[in-house]
């Protein structure tokens, strides 16, 4: 099926509206954990549950998406997403905005095009956020002065009074040891990292990166999108060069999988350009084949927000979930 007529079938079928969802997981209890029911996702259905306490980074929600076709006899992909309060429901996103993620993979489901998926939404801290999702191995690569400087600067922006820790590392070990025991024990899943993704966008982006970079054994496909690669808000060439080695120590073909990479050209996303360039160059010496288990693409007029990544996360999911003929 040509990209074009791929589209506009799967944007006819969004506006179509939802499938009813014949489960009512309301209240129910998977493995002692107890799920409720979250109203707000125009497709399937969106389970929550506030009881994983963890050791790792502070207590929140750890939701989980349903697509309308999901059968527990039957083994689904795990896609794994950062920030998911803002993947479902724009109501409750800060800046009513979302990536529609129900929609998308409601329909290219429908069309057969993918793995039946669900979508475990890991929800960022807050003023936190970005202190948990900076990539630990090359923070601690930057130089002290630059990295204090770059870190209060993210703490003003978040309005936080301090500066936090970063822990990155922490948040892949709430993943890897907390969250992924629950997933695989409350649901029908398949286990194995050719059918577990990990996603996320801007610092989102980068996490997904190294996430498969430090876990290459259990994420198979690694989606970042919009990818941050300046760290902090102002152009620079630090972050992006420990970022480099990190990709060309870690990021090889004979250890990872597939990975996506993808930007825009507004907004945030003007700035990121040169760094990609230079990243494509790294996954080619370490053995990457375009468009095979590595793939790069850029979105003329696309700017750094929840709606330029809804219009074209089918393309990365197709690229990690595609169904074989």
């Amino acid at each position: 099926m040509n990209r074009s007529k791929l589209i506009g079938i799967i944007v006819l079928s969004i506006m179509l509206g939802s499938c009813n969802f014949s489960n009512d997981f309301s209240g129910s209890d998977h493995q002692g954990i107890a799920w409720d029911t979250i109203e707000g996702p125009a497709k399937g259905v969106l389970l929550q549950t506030d009881e994983l306490v963890s050791a790792y980074i502070s207590n929140r929600p750890l939701q989980v998406w349903l697509p309308s076709t999901y059968d527990s006899k039957r083994k689904h992909a795990v896609l794994y997403m950062y920030d998911g309060q803002m993947l479902f429901d724009a109501s409750n996103a800060w800046n009513h905005k979302e990536w529609r993620v129900d929609e998308v993979i409601d329909s290219l489901m429908g069309l057969n095009e993918i793995l039946p998926t669900i979508v475990v939404a890991l929800h960022n801290g807050g003023q936190q956020r970005s202190f948990e999702y900076f990539p630990q191995k090359p923070y601690n690569e930057l130089n002290v002065a630059f990295s204090d400087s770059m870190m209060a600067d993210i703490s003003k922006d978040y309005s936080s009074d301090g500066v936090f820790n970063v822990k990155s590392d922490d948040y892949l070990s709430y993943i890897i040891e907390e969250v992924m025991p629950v997933i695989n024990e409350s649901f029908h899943v398949n286990e194995d990292k050719s059918a577990t993704v990990i996603a996320g966008s801007s610092m989102g982006g980068l996490m997904s990166m190294y996430a498969i970079g430090e876990y290459p054994n259990i994420f198979g496909s690694a989606i970042c999108m919009s990818t941050h690669w300046p760290g902090g808000y102002a152009p620079n060439a630090d972050a992006p060069k420990v970022f480099q080695s990190y990709i060309a120590d870690n990021i090889k073909q004979d250890r990872v999988g597939k990975i996506y990479f993808d930007y825009g050209t507004e907004t945030l996303d003007e700035m990121y350009e040169p760094f990609q360039m230079q990243v494509d160059s790294i996954l080619e010496l370490n053995g990457f084949q375009k468009d095979v288990n590595w793939s790069t693409k850029k979105f003329q007029g696309a700017a750094h927000d929840e709606l330029s990544w809804a219009k074209r996360l089918y393309i990365p999911l197709l690229f990690a979930l595609k169904k074989q003929r």
